[in-house]
């Protein structure tokens, strides 16, 4: 009988079997008597770990239950559980627990004297984790502490064991789990400090330098830390080496093996195809990164910036192929023709997007005016890109703004076309599946050039386009070995050069599937190179087809990488196939898992260490198409309800995470929370409005692709509750025409469900959304629509629809018509009791009242609306309410009081980085100010106002805005004083854009019109 805690806590037969241990408490009472092996455990100490403080009144009871049935597991084999006096005893073999063996193996290899077999007693300890240690028990105080304690003896047992292997010379052994160990925990200035030790001696002192400045800077910024002296003699053992290299003699760590035969940047070139010598040639500077959001003078046209989509980073380790890089220059470089297009293909794995990505690094500074960048995705059967949207991609990096951007495909194409006619860009379009996918991607500049990776051969490009035709081939025999040295260290594949060409030779000479075999020996270190050949030539179930075709070569590799990971990580591999988004973070992959958020961490760790995704910023992974694809085989192997449980795990995920955020900005919405069906482990941590905004815009993609999957899936309610919440963090995120998508497929999931009141929700968000993009007679006809809908028992909906109404009709002109709804509005508000939902027809109100010149009604309404939304200061009608306030006291001559609520309206909207607000509140302070007669202030204020809007993309309001600038400027007197600032004058009562005898108002005076779409 063995018992394990170090991963899901079990019970093992001697014949092998798994026991189960079924509940928390039932495992805990059996975890607390197997790490108190041979002592007594007092029945006080159980109370603690399973209840903490507050134990029930049967507790003794229950504890005395557990025990009995654990008693019938374990008498009468190699264990005994023991009733005494004061608790019980478990008795045996004490490594019959695998902790109890772990303390014996690194005990013993901590004292062994020989290297090699102190590592070899490290590894075996290690090998005994098979998770996160007690996860499955009660989280209580006690349960917290335990892990702890034995997550520490994991972490020095991984450091001694590191150690022990760069004295043998084997520190490139211990690569992925030092790397997985310092993504879980990547401030430990320990673990940094060997994995810069076991690069330097892999024969990778650049990855250590960088991995060190990395740390250095983590420890400065978190922790305000200098490194240590561990991180110190780290830095200083790779730049001594480095400064010996530089010598005439070449110093090397033992386990490193002096680079020869190798050209100083892409190393041996492929003999057929005689490249050119490009060490002769300076590599070029990078290009400079300039975003499409970077602030610019306001009198350059947003669509003149240089064109920046960011390309992806370079391949850490990347060897060879300078024949192919030659032929991209020759191809697509300085002496390109003519509307260049170059065609890289070539089987899954084979490198192609490194490789592009490699020489467009080099080329891109040879292009005046920047580089489009996008994966295509073709071959992702769950979301491939989207032409239309691509093209919205290039067209916002070509400088413009969301408003100017077409929402149909035909008009973004021949908009895009007459932007790149005159320009001269790199545009790398990857992973395509067909020539039809590229054609409206092309740029039309003739000096432009296009470089295109694909799995198909695209011959259709290379008759209708003229595209040249590059087939990327495995890696010749000696890069092959290079790369595994890279990850091996040289001197491991020189003790067995045959085995080293024989598993190239296997892995089919394909860089992904070399990566992926290298790590499986690196996590082994007492195995030989010729353990792992035995291993992959008796799979001939799965290498019949290993050659030049690549796609089951690189599911081999992978099958065989997935035999070395947690039961976690592998089944993170398929479900992820769920995701819809490029990107995943913590959370999400916990609500995928359905585990605590430390497992999701461990796995994606994991998953990172292995190659199989990749960090592309702190907390979130990216993963390749090649990695989704063999997810989704893996999960197309579940049962249908499996993989349906998944998505709605997703969708319940992210319907909680949006309420989350969706409340800080209108606390009203909890009026339609609903419980979800599967909480999520864990949720974003969105402390205030800002923070939600960020995750929104980062996650806004993949709210927008589940909502249509939720829809397509039959989750047509979930659909429609995910698109409704999202609505007010699209209008805080300034996400417009993104927006009015995703509330489009809100709309037709809400139709299917046949339920009027959910249609009448997502009809009055379309509306608001239809205002925000300038189109007030069809806002009005839904809004009216979606009013028409509720009935008097809908409550807090029929509130939401009025209140919609009144804006469209505002927003229409029709202000009578307006105010009489809104007075109807709070009465019905009144009746109901809803003061949230109340705050925002009040506030409502205030503006209705302000636009007719009663400033007394406003202020009434604006105040009320205040105290209720009291607890939320910066919820966005809790800022309308303030704007409406001071426009208020300006309206009855209250000057002061007016100037210190604009600033504090202004200050709340900078910190809470509502922009639509900020813009609103710029612009009207500058009529403020104005009234007071400071014009040289209001100029200022109408300028942050342009920019605002400039970067929302509101077009019209910046070419009038702008205009009034202009206007002001050009009156100013000359400066008085040091301050050039000119005597105030009071305000004349209601001083604003009155309305017309018909009732409604000039476009003009529609002031704060983008902040009442929220």
């Amino acid at each position: 009988m063995r018992i394990r805690l170090l991963g899901p806590t079990e019970l093992r037969a001697a014949d092998g079997r798994t026991i189960p241990v079924s509940g928390a408490k039932r495992r805990g009472v059996l975890a607390l008597l197997a790490l108190e092996f041979g002592r007594v455990v007092r029945v006080e100490r159980f109370y603690d770990l399973l209840w903490d403080e507050t134990p029930p009144a049967q507790a003794k009871a229950v504890v005395q239950g557990h025990v009995a049935a654990l008693r019938k597991h374990v008498n009468g084999t190699s264990l005994t559980l023991e009733t005494q006096a004061s608790g019980y005893l478990l008795n045996g073999d004490p490594e019959a627990v695998d902790v109890h063996r772990f303390r014996a193996l690194t005990a013993r290899a901590g004292e062994e004297p020989d290297g090699a077999t102190a590592a070899a007693l490290f590894g075996e300890a290690l090998r005994l984790w098979e998770g996160d240690a007690l996860a499955d028990l009660p989280d209580t105080e006690l349960r917290r502490d335990l892990a702890d304690r034995l997550d520490r003896a994991h972490e020095q047992a991984v450091h001694d064991w590191a150690e022990r292997l760069l004295r043998i010379g084997q520190g490139s052994a211990a690569l992925p789990v030092l790397e997985q160990l310092l993504h879980t925990e990547w401030l430990q200035e320990p673990t940094a400090a060997l994995l810069v030790r076991c690069l330097h001696q892999a024969g990778r002192p650049a990855e250590a330098l960088r991995l060190y400045h990395r740390a250095r800077s983590g420890l400065a910024a978190e922790l305000g830390l200098r490194p240590g002296p561990a991180l110190q003699a780290a830095l200083a053992t790779v730049l001594a080496d480095e400064r010996a290299t530089a010598g005439p003699g070449r110093a090397t760590e033992p386990g490193r093996v002096p680079e020869q035969g190798r050209t100083p940047e892409h190393g041996h070139a492929p003999d057929r195809l005689e490249p050119t010598r490009r060490q002769d040639r300076p590599p070029a500077p990078p290009a400079p990164a300039v975003s499409a959001d970077t602030d610019t003078d306001t009198d350059t046209p947003t669509a003149a910036r240089p064109a920046v989509s960011p390309l992806p980073r370079r391949t850490p380790g990347f060897v060879g192929r300078a024949a192919e890089l030659d032929w991209l220059d020759q191809a697509c470089g300085t002496e390109r023709p003519d509307h260049a297009l170059a065609v890289v293909v070539g089987a899954a794995g084979a490198g192609k997007t490194a490789t592009v990505v490699r020489w467009a690094h080099t080329a891109a500074t040879g292009f005046r005016d920047g580089h489009l960048h996008h994966d295509l995705r073709g071959f992702d059967p769950a979301c491939p890109s989207d032409p239309a949207e691509v093209l919205g991609r290039f067209l916002r990096a070509l400088g413009l703004a969301e408003a100017e951007i077409p929402e149909d495909r035909v008009r973004r194409g021949a908009l895009y076309r007459a932007l790149t006619a005159d320009r001269e860009l790199l545009v790398l379009l990857d992973n395509v599946r067909s020539a039809a996918d590229v054609t409206e991607l092309l740029p039309a500049g003739p000096r432009s050039a296009t470089v295109v990776t694909s799995r198909n051969t695209l011959e259709d490009l290379v008759v209708s386009e003229g595209a040249a035709l590059l087939r990327l081939e495995a890696l010749p025999e000696t890069d092959a070995l290079d790369l595994l040295g890279q990850v091996l260290g040289e001197r491991r594949l020189a003790e067995e050069p045959a085995a080293a060409r024989r598993l190239a030779e296997l892995c089919d000479h394909l860089p992904l599937a070399l990566r992926i075999a290298a790590a499986r020996l690196a996590a082994q270190p007492a195995w030989t190179v010729g353990h792992l050949v035995a291993e992959v030539e008796d799979e001939r179930t799965r290498l019949p087809a290993l050659d030049a075709h690549g796609g089951v070569s690189v599911r081999s590799a992978l099958n065989l990488t997935l035999r070395l990971l947690p039961p976690a990580a592998v089944r993170l591999v398929a479900l992820l196939a769920v995701a819809p988004g490029p990107e995943i973070d913590v959370p999400t992959a916990a609500a995928l898992l359905a585990a605590p958020p430390g497992e999701a961490r461990r796995a994606l760790g994991t998953l990172t260490a292995h190659h199989l995704l990749t960090e592309t910023a702190p907390g979130r992974y990216g993963r390749h198409d090649l990695i989704r694809l063999y997810g989704r085989e893996l999960l197309d192997a579940d049962p249908p309800a499996n993989r349906h449980r998944a998505l709605v795990r997703l969708l319940d995920y992210y319907l909680a995470a949006a309420m989350a955020g969706a409340c800080l900005l209108q606390p009203h919405l909890t009026e339609f929370e609903r419980p979800v069906g599967f909480p999520p482990p864990v949720l974003p941590d969105l402390p205030d409005v800002r923070s939600a905004l960020e995750w929104f815009r980062a996650e806004e993609p993949a709210v927008r692709a589940l909502v249509a999957a939720a829809t397509g899936a039959g989750e047509d309610e979930r659909a429609w509750q995910l698109a409704f919440l999202a609505n007010c963090l699209y209008f805080g995120s300034g996400r417009l025409t993104d927006r009015l998508d995703c509330l489009r497929h809100g709309l037709s999931a809400a139709t299917l469900t046949g339920d009027p009141v959910a249609t009448a929700l997502l009809e009055a968000a379309t509306a608001r959304a239809l205002s925000g993009k300038r189109r007030p007679a069809e806002a009005l006809v839904l809004a009216r629509r979606a009013h028409d809908r509720t009935r008097d028992h809908d409550g807090a909906a029929q509130i939401y629809t009025m209140g919609v109404l009144v804006v469209a009709l505002a927003d229409h002109g029709d202000l009578a018509d307006a105010r009489r709804l809104s007075e109807a509005t709070v009465r019905r508000m009144g009746e109901l009791g809803l003061d949230q939902a109340g705050a925002t027809v009040l506030s409502n109100a205030a503006t209705l009242a302000n636009l007719g010149g009663d400033g007394r009604t406003a202020l009434r309404h604006a105040r009320e609306a205040r105290r209720l939304l009291a607890p939320h200061p910066h919820a966005t009608f809790h800022l309308l309410a303030l704007v409406e306030e001071a426009q208020a006291l300006r309206l009855l001559g209250l000057v002061e009081e007016s100037e210190q609520a604009w600033r504090e309206a202004a200050a709340r909207c900078r910190a809470s980085a509502a922009r639509h607000l900020e813009a609103a509140v710029e612009q009207r302070c500058a009529d403020f100010l104005l009234s007071t007669g400071r014009p040289a202030e209001a100029a200022a204020r109408l300028r942050t106002a342009v920019a605002l809007y400039g970067e929302l993309g509101d077009t019209g309001s910046v070419a009038e805005l702008g205009a009034r600038v202009r206007v002001i400027e050009a009156e100013l007197p000359p400066r008085d004083g040091p301050d050039g600032e000119l005597p105030p004058r009071s305000a004349p009562e209601g001083e604003f854009p009155a309305q017309t005898a018909t009732g409604r108002i000039p476009r003009a005076a529609r002031i704060g019109r983008s902040a009442r779409t929220a």
